[in-house]
């Protein structure tokens, strides 16, 4: 067997491949040059730029401005009430207490002046279509809830440029339809719960300039269900849509006697809770206040006061008399 020994190459030949070459055959300056130490010391490569970082994203909703929410309302397509033509007898307003438009100012117009002037302003401040829908509740039955409600919807609709349409959304109990003297028609609930029925084509058109009234409707089991449903929020939209101008009020039942006022007051900007006075407990006022507290605006009206500390007395002033 061949003995392998490996080879050891002097010492006088170490080195490299090109050191060797060039001491064998005096190949200078093949071999690489030296590094001089002196050197004089060269700037850093500059570091490459960093890449773009992305914008921070806005983790929150930017809500319009009062500006830009009134602006949206105005260029949206304006939806027209198209509901039958009516007439409101005079004859039914004077019987139930209600204002007559034709008559001369009285001190119940000049009372229902006020309260609408707080809830015009209140609609200005929050610049939101929510607050131009106004609900009107009470604690129990018997304490004015639907003789405010078509008050305040005669006297917001004398306003110049001003339309309302005073929904019915007593269903058990439906009463705007009998204290104007019209007959029952189709309303609010058939529109709540047929998704093919248009509710501005429900809304009566009265006699009365500006003013509109939709009739509760047909009442059902599942009345409450609807109420609290999506569908509620496509009809009120429905039925101001371009028309930044147009109020919603609505006359509910009492608050502690059904459940159909807490679930609109979900959905409406401003509230009325309409108490009786010497009659209405504090404790009912604070149970239907509770039951209302998911409107952001809730309001006491207190009716059929006979005392006011300021000795304050509407209707008496007269045309012609001196002062």
């Amino acid at each position: 067997m061949t003995k392998h020994t490996p080879i050891t190459p002097p010492a006088d030949k170490a080195g490299s491949l090109f050191e060797r070459a060039d001491a064998a055959f005096g190949l200078e300056g093949l071999g690489p040059s030296k590094v001089p130490s002196n050197l004089p010391p060269q700037n850093p490569r500059p570091a490459p730029p960093e890449a773009p970082q992305a914008p921070a994203q806005i983790s929150h909703e930017v809500k319009p401005t009062p500006a830009q929410e009134t602006e949206r309302e105005t260029q949206e397509p304006r939806v027209a009430l198209t509901g039958p033509s009516v007439t409101i007898y005079r004859e039914a307003l004077r019987e139930n207490g209600l204002i007559d438009p034709e008559e001369p100012v009285t001190g119940l117009l000049e009372e229902f002046r006020i309260i609408k002037r707080e809830l015009l302003a209140g609609a200005r401040r929050s610049h939101k279509g929510a607050a131009r829908r106004i609900l009107l509740s009470s604690p129990h039955e018997g304490e004015g809830k639907t003789f405010s409600a078509a008050n305040l919807a005669i006297a917001l609709s004398a306003e110049r440029d001003i339309e309302v349409v005073l929904i019915d959304a007593d269903v058990m109990n439906p009463s705007i339809s009998r204290v104007f003297g019209l007959e029952a028609a189709p309303g609010f609930m058939d529109a709540l719960a047929d998704e093919r029925q248009s509710p501005e084509a429900l809304a009566l058109k009265t006699d009365i300039d500006g003013l509109f009234i939709m009739p509760a409707g047909r009442s059902s089991a599942r009345d409450t269900e609807y109420l609290a449903s999506a569908r509620t929020e496509e009809v009120l939209k429905r039925l101001t849509r371009g028309a930044p101008n147009r109020f919603l009020i609505f006359d509910t039942p009492p608050a502690l006697a059904a459940s159909p006022a807490a679930e609109l007051a979900a959905f409406v900007g401003q509230a009325l809770l309409v108490v009786r006075a010497d009659e209405t407990s504090r404790a009912a006022i604070d149970d239907a206040q509770q039951l209302l507290s998911a409107c952001p605006n809730l309001k006491l009206l207190l009716n059929a006061a006979k005392f006011s500390p300021s000795g304050r007395r509407f209707g008496d002033y007269r045309q012609g008399e001196s002062s």
